[in-house]
């Protein structure tokens, strides 16, 4: 007997050492495999951020949800902690021998590696940032995720919603904290954003707690928990409205207070050459952002080269029409000012925008099948931006499915006012959010096998607003648009991304002013000032950002015809885009070198006639 349980606990230890051996290295040391060093980087990052793996959706509800109830971490200790991280992982990462690794395998340790170390390099600049800003502060964020992402399905999603709402202050008092340590350094954002911020927050907490976009949005969405007895229910929104009125507006007041006093501190110099090495922070944001070498002065340049040649694309368009062209922005808000292209005001103009872009998504699911062999599973809806935040949001927005597909993708269009929205602007930018644009990008992206995780999910904004651009331009070069109008949207939309190369060099190197921009952007698109303000606003809280679409989208193009040129008869766009796509969000320089690999795979392919 005793031989017998000797052996058998001899039986049972050795695969527990086995065991030992793979997890301790895989958790704490170098995992054995680089697959699950990858798969190890993606966890410990997602179980730090609650809010991303709610975005993501995979664990929704199930035994690994823990984090359904939880905000993320914004104190200036946490930021400063992963910059930290980075180093470990990268030291990890170059550990492993890139030359053993199969092709598949080395361009997902490249792209980890260009993406560690860039957020490491981001890290000499952690502090240079505005958390509280008109556009994606913390003030409006944090709310939104609540009202847009956060699930609303059954009895114990409801529950973790309050209990997110109850640390709304904790979360709000740690973005206080680092707006402070900003301050400390020098970095205190211009004064029309703090104006905003303060009207937003105002705004926000200025109405009995019952009212507010918190409540009123748990009280509608709580409506589809079939599960939800009416008595829990009503005992929910009562302790929603104590957090509301206890804990939100309390935080919100002390973020006010602090704001009321920064307004003196803070000046009307917009470009962020006024903050500490700022010349040195805004090439690091150019280069981060639109994952090339390109200089400020070379932007710049491209900008004023783009914006001229698609000016000149326009003017013969409108000659055909009749129309004059010395004027060409005078002229281009006439048009589009005529009555055949508005909608009338309220909400029937906004529920015929809404049917309008349905309508045109539709129709281009059709036209997209002869250009695309990868098609993408996610489901695509069209909603309004929340009225809470329509004041301050750009033209429209999208927001990617979750993993899985549980959660549809989401084209927000700002239905502020139908007066903004004209008709031959609608079809380009459909195509830029939805379809053939971000929606095809980020859903087929986050479908992808074979890969490790991460790649599912990385973002590298010049590809993914290259891509939304170079769509725009897909529906324009193969006939998308109905008529002369819509191709004149089209090429309006893509010269408004021309201009924000000027603009956007120009506020954060050339020193202009926001009225020196918003003037330049109105004398050369034709857009109303009130869009124009917005957008402007924009890009002074995201320096750089504003750059990567024509950046990216002519990095498509050359690429696109590269291929042509090298492949002739061999071409095919379905598998140009197939390669695009299909290796998810890369940096420019190894989406060149993709291309550049499969390009020399075709031409060893055999031919059409050599098969035959």
């Amino acid at each position: 007997m005793r031989r017998g349980r000797r052996k058998l606990l001899w039986a049972l230890a050795v695969p527990l050492v086995a065991l030992a051996a793979f997890l301790v290295p895989t958790l704490w040391l170098k995992p054995w495999s680089i697959d699950h060093y990858y798969a190890r980087v993606f966890i410990e990052f997602s179980m730090r951020h609650p809010m991303l793996l709610t975005g993501l959706g995979m664990l929704d509800g199930t035994p690994l949800d823990h984090y359904s109830d939880k905000l993320d971490d914004f104190s200036p200790e946490f930021e400063e902690k992963e910059t930290k991280y980075l180093d470990r992982q990268i030291a990890i990462l170059h550990s492993y021998d890139r030359t053993k690794l199969a092709p598949k395998e080395r361009l997902s340790y490249d792209v980890l590696d260009w993406f560690l170390a860039d957020q490491q390099q981001n890290g000499r600049f952690l502090f240079h940032d505005y958390p509280l800003n008109q556009l994606f502060g913390a003030q409006s964020e944090i709310p939104s995720f609540l009202m847009n992402t956060h699930p609303l399905k059954q009895p114990r999603d409801a529950e973790n919603y309050l209990k997110r709402v109850a640390r709304m202050g904790t979360a709000f008092d740690q973005v206080l904290e680092g707006v402070r340590k900003r301050e400390s350094l020098g970095v205190i954002p211009p004064r029309f954003v703090i104006r905003e911020v303060l009207d937003q927050m105002r705004g926000f907490v200025g109405k009995p707690p019952r009212e507010n976009p918190l409540f009123t949005s748990f009280h509608t969405r709580t409506d589809s928990i079939p599960a939800l007895e009416a008595d829990a229910r009503a005992a929910l929104e009562t302790r929603l409205e104590r957090e509301i009125r206890e804990v939100v507006y309390p935080a919100y007041q002390r973020m006010i207070a602090y704001e009321e006093g920064a307004l003196a501190k803070a000046t009307d110099d917009d470009g962020v050459w006024k903050l500490p090495n700022g010349d040195a922070y805004y090439d690091r944001c150019l280069q981060s952002i639109t994952t090339t070498h390109l200089s400020a002065d070379s932007i710049h340049a491209l900008g004023e080269h783009e914006v001229a040649e698609l000016q000149g694309e326009m003017r013969r368009l409108l000659a055909s029409k009749g129309y004059p062209t010395q004027d060409l922005a005078g002229t281009l808000r006439g048009v589009m000012a005529e009555s055949r292209f508005g909608f009338p005001p309220g909400d029937s103009g906004r529920t015929a925008i809404l049917d309008g872009y349905q309508a045109i998504l539709d129709d281009a699911r059709v036209r997209v099948k002869n250009l695309f062999g990868i098609q993408p599973k996610a489901r695509l809806e069209v909603k309004r931006v929340p009225q809470f935040k329509q004041a301050t949001t750009p033209g429209a927005y999208y927001q990617g499915p979750s993993i899985g597909g549980k959660r549809p993708g989401v084209f927000y269009a700002n239905l502020r006012d139908p007066a903004e929205t004209r008709r031959p602007e609608m079809r380009t930018l459909a195509y830029h959010e939805g379809i053939p644009g971000h929606h095809f990008q980020l859903s087929i992206q986050s479908e992808l096998t074979g890969v490790p995780f991460f790649r599912r999910v990385i973002p590298f904004t010049a590809y993914v607003e290259g891509w939304g651009l170079y769509a725009e331009r897909l529906g324009y070069d193969f006939g998308f648009q109905r008529d002369t109008y819509d191709s004149l949207g089209a090429l309006q939309a893509e010269l408004f991304r021309a201009v924000r190369l000027v603009v956007d060099t120009g506020i954060h190197r050339e020193h202009w002013t926001r009225q020196q921009a918003i003037d330049y952007m109105v004398k050369n698109t034709g857009m109303k000032e009130p869009e124009v303000v917005t957008e402007i606003e924009r890009y002074i809280v995201m320096p750089g950002q504003a750059c990567a679409y024509k950046v990216g989208q002519l990095e498509l193009l050359a690429l696109r015809e590269r291929a042509r040129r090298e492949l002739g008869s061999r071409f095919d766009i379905r598998r140009f885009h197939d390669v695009v796509l299909g290796n998810g969000s890369l940096p420019l320089s190894l989406l060149d070198q993709v291309v550049n690999d499969w390009i020399q795979d075709e031409l060893k392919r055999p031919s059409a006639n050599q098969r035959g």
